[in-house]
């Protein structure tokens, strides 16, 4: 497990769509619903490039 600081969401938005972020603490991940994509985090840094996201589905 990293230290991502749950709070960080307050400041981070989805880079594709501007919306808002859900973090999965189980896969270290921040989850953009309305992008369809799950941004990794690495060593407790968000990793917020859409090159680095995985694609997920509903």
């Amino acid at each position: 497990m990293t230290d991502f600081d749950p709070k960080m969401l307050e400041a981070l938005i989805c880079p594709q769509t501007g919306g808002p972020l859900s973090f999965d603490a189980e896969k270290q991940e921040l989850v953009s619903k309305s992008a369809h994509l799950a941004y990794p985090i690495r060593d407790g840094i968000p990793i917020m490039l859409a090159s680095e996201a995985r694609d997920i589905d509903d």
